[in-house]
């Protein structure tokens, strides 16, 4: 029996389309308003209920939903809400009865059935749960095939899952269930991504109250980098099911990344409040805590996440990271036992390695120090994959693209705007010292490492059929082209910008090999090169473990042979765009703070600004390795710290010798 006992009242409707436009807080309204002078109305207890579900008060969701059965225990949609919502709630033993009841009474109601046996399943009643879903199957075909490549994809046999999901794609093109499998399936091969995400959109119009369905979504979405709309499609996801933890952590996760450390510290507080015990929602909150300056509650959740869980290899590097902490005794203790007694995976084994070679630097004992670094990068070079040949090829192409005749021929096409600095150089060389001093200026906003310009070179040539790119394919540009590149530039950059400063800094560090592109795009953008004594710069890139990228710094003879591609390069564009940048040493700039101030506000044609000199005091996000550094007043510490390991570095002494002859003598003779 299917059908109520009362007729449906006009509230009914009204109440019906709050819920459909997710706004359950008026539905409840409209039914506890209707229900103060006609309380047995099951319509509206019912809405109620799912009023209650909607807003996550499951309690009160439950006790309306076995009220309006105490009044209809005949009409079997209520016996699946009651089930459901038991299922939410993890009671599977009480939701089984109620599935169980629902299909006795009405036999069309086969979507149960998959319920029935998720069900059966979760309390270990397997044979049941299959009787079940063969049962569903044979009504629903496509289901069986969405449950095979399920299996299939769980097996490893990505391929037969994927035919799995097509085929059941073209028995129903509107099945949501199989749409979200292939696009995962094509997630999970990091391809096809523009198709995952039309295949997730389209399951999110079909269903658009559910909740993993936006997660998928926004996953693909943050894939693409598309960060601004990820945030809102977690937050819709968030919205469907407002205690839903892997929703709240991603979008915890995108804020981050989109640049948003505020609003991202708020939503990970959320997750630990949702559960406590959540190491890696720790780590993550512990770095956007140290992007916003606040390093005593920063390590406050690195330290519960290694409590949590001890061989947390990478939270250790986490603290190490923030370069101005040092390890107390016990946590040097804790990880050597860690390294000598668990079974770590190769990247974790990594961070430990990395870590107890910043502690025992900061004890000073560098010989171990050592130890710990180079056999860190020993193993982390095998986990990545760098090509030295290549790089060095890349660089011959650029050179020989951009000569001074060909520079001269396609420059003053490009976008005349004067808003960009560009902070090249190698990392760990000052770069963000840089930054804060520019940021500093009331003119100036400080942005991050973006990396908009190396996806517009990519851009070029892209669809040509003899498959000739960039930097050569630039022989086709006309001179309006030159112009929509620089505009394509700034309105990439514009979605990393927070204020409407006219001048902001882009201090990706890998820029320094597009510096005659930028000239030809953005005529009016400055430059500064940021450099650094090359053996402090070498090791200052073996100590780090980055996120991301840089393989070339897990090899001594890697990292010795890109500096000098590095600094060959830099001297191709000071021959062919003579005073274009600015070198700016570290060694200087800490000796001779306000004189260098003065020279970098001067190339960007800023004026003086005494504010750029007490730049520790600017407070601002800072997602780099030097976060903490840079908010400290100067101090010389830094300069010459690899004579502390000179003995080890004889091969990097002996190849840099003629780039080190060439420098100023403050910085060759630092330390």
């Amino acid at each position: 029996m299917n059908t109520f006992p009362h007729k449906p009242d006009a509230t009914v409707t009204k109440a019906l389309e709050a819920l459909q436009s997710d706004n359950p807080e008026l539905t409840e309204q409209i039914c506890r308003t209707y229900l103060s002078t006609h309380p047995t109305s099951v319509q509206h207890i019912r809405l109620l209920g799912h009023a209650f579900q909607n807003q996550n008060k499951l309690d009160e969701a439950t006790k309306k939903f076995n009220l309006a059965l105490s009044l209809a225990p005949k009409f079997a949609p209520l016996h699946v809400d009651l089930g459901s919502i038991l299922t939410l709630q993890e009671k599977f033993e009480e939701a089984i009865p109620c599935f169980e009841q629902a299909i006795k009474l009405d036999k069309k109601l086969t979507a149960v059935q998959k319920k029935l046996g998720q069900a059966l399943s979760a309390v270990g009643r397997g044979q049941e749960a299959d009787e079940v879903y063969e049962e569903y199957f044979k009504v629903k075909p496509d289901v069986g095939l969405v449950a095979q490549g399920v299996e299939h994809d769980r097996s490893g046999r990505e391929q037969e899952a994927i035919d799995c999901f097509k085929k059941a794609l073209r028995n129903n093109s509107d099945n949501v269930d199989a749409m979200r499998y292939l696009a995962i399936a094509y997630i999970k091969q990091d391809e096809n991504l523009s198709d995952a995400e039309a295949l997730l959109r389209r399951v999110v119009q079909i269903a658009p109250d559910f909740s993993l369905g936006w997660g998928d979504l926004g996953h693909v979405l943050v894939k693409g980098r598309n960060y601004m709309e990820a945030i809102e499609v977690y937050k819709k996801a968030i919205k469907i099911l407002p205690d839903n933890f892997t929703a709240w952590i991603q979008l915890a996760s995108a804020q981050a990344t989109a640049g948003y450390p505020e609003e991202s510290a708020k939503s990970y507080k959320k997750v630990l409040e949702i559960n406590s015990e959540a190491p890696t929602a720790l780590l993550g909150f512990g770095h956007v805590l140290k992007t916003l300056g606040d390093q005593p509650a920063s390590l406050r959740a690195y330290r519960e996440a290694v409590r949590q869980k001890p061989e947390f290899g990478e939270v250790y590097w986490s603290m190490a990271n923030l370069k101005i902490f040092k390890f107390e005794d016990k946590e040097v203790q804790e990880m050597e036992k860690q390294l000598e007694n668990s079974p770590l995976d190769d990247a974790t084994e990594v961070h430990f390695r990395f870590a107890l070679g910043k502690a025992f630097e900061d004890k000073k004992d560098y010989d171990k120090a050592w130890e710990y670094y180079h056999s860190g990068n020993e193993l982390q070079r095998q986990l990545v994959e760098y090509d030295p040949v290549g790089n060095s090829e890349r660089h011959k192409k650029t050179r020989s693209y951009f000569t001074s005749d060909r520079i001269k021929e396609a420059e003053g096409n490009g976008y005349p705007d004067e808003g960009p600095i560009f902070i090249v150089g190698l990392g760990r060389s000052g770069s963000t010292l840089i930054e804060q001093i520019l940021a500093s200026h009331s003119q100036v906003e400080g942005t991050e490492e973006l990396s908009v310009l190396a996806k517009l070179s990519d851009t070029v040539g892209r669809f040509r059929p003899d498959n000739v790119r960039y930097p050569k394919a630039l022989n086709e540009m006309r001179p309006q082209d030159w112009r929509g590149l620089g505009l394509d530039y700034l309105e990439g950059a514009k979605r990393y910008r927070m204020t409407d400063k006219p001048i902001f800094t882009d201090k990706l560090p890998n820029n320094y090999s597009f510096i005659g592109f930028i000239h030809l795009i953005l005529p009016n953008a400055k430059i500064i090169n940021a450099r650094r004594h090359p053996i402090d710069s070498c090791l200052g890139n073996y100590k780090q473990l980055f996120g991301h990228g840089q393989n070339f710094t897990y090899d001594m003879f890697d990292m010795c042979e890109y500096y000098k591609e590095y600094s060959s390069l830099m001297d191709h564009w000071n021959d062919v765009l003579p005073g274009k940048v600015l070198d700016v040493h570290y060694e200087e700039t800490v000796t001779d703070l306000e004189g260098q101030v003065a020279k970098i506000l001067d190339h960007c044609g800023l004026p003086f600004e005494e504010q750029c000199v007490r730049f520790h005091e600017t407070e601002r996000a800072v997602k780099t390795a030097s976060s903490e550094q840079v908010r400290q007043p100067i101090y010389t510490g830094g300069m010459g710290k690899w004579r502390k390991y000179e003995k080890h570095l004889e091969e990097w002494q002996e190849e840099l010798e003629p780039i080190i002859s060439r420098l100023p003598d403050v910085v060759k003779n630092a330390g």
